[in-house]
C-alpha cells in the first residue's frame, strides 16, 4: 500500500481473512490422501470446537444458515409455529423460520448494543410462539440473562445466532453454550473461516443426534435411512482449514479488540458513536460499527465515497432491516405492524470500519486522522 497505509495491496479493506501456509498445507494433505468429504477431519473439528465452547456436542454444517435450518428442524418447528426473531440482522436468522414453513416474528433491538430487546419481545410472545432466535450481533453477547429467563418463563426454545461472536462471553462463558442451540458460521470474513461452513453447538444429546440425522439424509447408519434427511455435511477440506483457523482464533480476538479499543480511544470526531461494550461481556467485533448522530457533518454515503477515495474500505451492515427487504414486503410485512422503530433508524446510521487481524497500527492511526481531520 502507498504511504502510511499497511502493505495490505490497495484499499485498507473492511474485512480480510487471514489464511496461511499452514492452512494451504492441511488441505494440500486431504487432497493428497483422496478422502475429501465428510471424515476424520470433520470430526476432529467438531470435537475441538465443541470443546473450546464448552459444550458436549458440536455438529458440523455446510453454512451458517445450514445450522439454523437444520437447528430449527431438529426442534420440531414446523407450519403454524412463530419463532421471534430480530429484525436487525442478516436475513439468513429469518429465513431460516420460513424453511420451516413457520412465521418470523420481528423484534425490536436495543439502541445501545444493537441486539434483541427483552421487553419488546415479551410483548410479542403469542400462544403459537415456539422459539426465539437471539443474534449476538457483530461480536456483542445478547443480554442471555433475561432473554433466557423470558424463554424459561414461556416454555420457549432459545437459539443462539453465534455467527458473528465466535469466542465472545457472557459472565465468562462462551456464547453458543446457553441455549437449547447454538449455530455458527465459518463464511470468509467471519473471526474464523472455513471459506464457507457452520457449526452447532448443544449440551442435549436428544438434539445433537437428530441434527446429526437430518444433515446427512436421516442416515442412522450406512443406508439406513430412518427419517428425512438433507445433505448439509461439512468437507474434510473444510473442516481442514478450521481445525488451524480454531488454534489462530484467540489470537485473532485479541487482535480485533486491540483493534477496537485504540478506534474507541482515538476516534475524536464529534457525531460519531463508537461501539459499546455492556455488563460482563466480551466483544469479539465481528464488525467495528459506529453510528452516525445527527451531529456528524457528512451523510453516511459522503462519510463512505471520503473513505474510499482515500483508500480506506467501509460498509453498511445492515442497510435494510430484514422486515423491509421486498421479499418480506411481498408476504405482508409492515412497519406499522411490525413496530420495530429502532432497527430502521439503526439501518440508516450505521456503518463499519476496518479492524479485522490485518489491520495494522498505521492502518488505525491512518483512519483514525483521516476521520477526525473532517472536525
Amino acid at each position: 500500500m502507498k504511504g502510511e497505509k499497511s502493505g495490505l495491496i490497495g484499499m485498507i479493506p473492511v474485512a480480510y481473512p487471514l489464511i496461511g501456509e499452514d492452512e494451504v498445507l492441511a488441505v494440500s494433505e486431504v487432497l493428497k490422501s483422496g478422502m475429501l468429504a465428510q471424515g476424520k477431519n470433520v470430526a476432529r473439528f467438531e470435537e475441538e470446537f465443541a470443546s473450546y465452547i464448552g459444550v458436549e456436542h458440536a455438529v458440523a454444517t455446510s453454512s451458517g444458515t445450514a445450522a439454523l435450518d437444520v437447528a430449527l428442524k431438529a426442534i420440531g418447528i414446523g407450519e403454524g409455529d412463530e419463532v421471534i426473531v430480530p429484525s436487525f440482522t442478516f436475513i439468513a436468522s429469518a429465513n431460516s423460520i420460513l424453511f420451516q414453513g413457520a412465521r418470523p416474528v420481528f423484534v425490536d433491538v436495543d439502541r445501545t448494543t444493537f441486539n434483541i430487546d427483552p421487553d419488546d419481545l415479551l410483548e410479542k410472545i403469542t400462544p403459537k410462539t415456539k422459539a426465539v432466535i437471539g443474534v449476538h450481533l457483530f461480536g456483542h453477547p445478547f443480554d442471555l440473562k433475561a432473554i433466557g429467563e423470558i424463554c424459561d418463563d414461556h416454555n420457549l426454545y432459545l437459539i443462539e445466532d453465534a455467527a458473528q461472536a465466535h469466542g465472545a462471553e457472557y459472565n465468562g462463558k462462551r456464547v453458543g453454550g446457553f441455549g437449547s442451540i447454538g449455530c455458527f458460521s465459518f463464511y470468509a470474513t467471519k473471526n474464523m473461516t472455513t471459506g464457507e461452513g457452520g457449526m452447532i453447538t448443544t449440551d442435549d444429546d436428544e438434539l445433537a443426534g437428530r441434527c446429526r440425522l437430518i444433515r446427512s439424509h436421516g442416515e442412522r447408519e450406512k443406508y439406513n435411512h430412518t427419517i428425512l434427511g438433507y445433505n448439509l455435511r461439512m468437507t474434510d477440506i473444510q473442516a481442514a482449514i478450521g481445525i488451524i483457523q480454531l488454534r489462530k482464533l484467540e489470537e485473532f480476538n485479541r487482535k480485533r479488540i486491540k483493534n477496537a479499543t485504540f478506534l474507541n480511544q482515538n476516534l475524536r470526531q464529534d457525531g460519531i458513536r463508537t461501539p459499546v461494550r455492556r455488563g460482563d461481556v466480551r466483544h469479539v467485533y465481528h464488525q467495528y460499527a459506529i453510528l452516525l448522530e445527527d451531529t456528524f457533518p457528512l451523510t453516511r454515503d459522503e462519510l463512505i465515497e471520503y473513505l474510499r477515495e482515500r483508500g480506506i474500505g467501509s460498509a453498511v451492515h445492515y442497510p435494510v432491516p430484514v422486515h423491509r427487504q421486498p421479499l418480506y414486503q411481498k408476504l405482508g410485512y409492515r412497519d406499522e405492524r411490525v413496530r420495530c422503530p429502532v432497527s430502521i433508524d439503526l439501518s440508516q446510521r450505521i456503518m463499519s470500519l476496518p479492524i479485522h487481524p490485518g489491520v495494522e497500527d498505521q492502518d488505525l492511526r491512518y483512519i483514525a486522522d483521516t476521520i477526525n481531520r473532517l472536525g
